[in-house]
């Protein structure tokens, strides 16, 4: 239990965080700062537009709709790829080692919240022929190096 005489206000912060990823099947809007232990960030996914289809080997991610139509491309129990639209009011969970993609049916706006940003996301499908990201390759695709 934390002791509350011993809190240490030189450690809050009242700052706002945004930080805009450009990808090209839209964008990501990070709402959490990097060095916390979880993450939260807006994707938005143009019209006709995919992420790849891809695996987490640490990532553990939740998504919400929250404005235009999408679908997730993921792995039911029997490890079968499926499609599920996404319903506006409810959420998805992904877990560690499941194959997983995002569409966008139209413009739409996805919340993510997930563990950090951390170890490599496999690529194994991708439109715009990208790399596996490895912590490395995050850097440089969000021009970090």
């Amino acid at each position: 239990m934390i002791d509350l005489n011993n809190i240490d206000p030189s450690k809050f912060s009242n700052d706002s965080y945004k930080k805009i990823i450009e990808k090209p099947w839209g964008y990501e809007l990070h709402w959490v700062p990097e060095s916390l232990p979880y993450m939260g960030k807006v994707l938005h996914v143009n019209e006709g537009k995919r992420l790849s289809l891809q695996i987490h080997d640490t990532k553990q991610e939740s998504w919400f709709l929250m404005s235009g139509r999408a679908k997730v491309v993921w792995d039911n129990n029997k490890g079968e790829l499926i499609e599920t639209e996404l319903e506006k009011g409810v959420g998805y969970t992904c877990m560690v080692g499941q194959r997983h993609r995002l569409v966008g049916i139209t413009d739409c706006d996805i919340l993510e919240v997930s563990t950090p940003e951390a170890g490599t996301t496999l690529r194994l499908e991708d439109d715009y022929k990208r790399p596996d990201e490895t912590p490395q390759q995050r850097k440089k695709e969000r021009n970090e190096a």
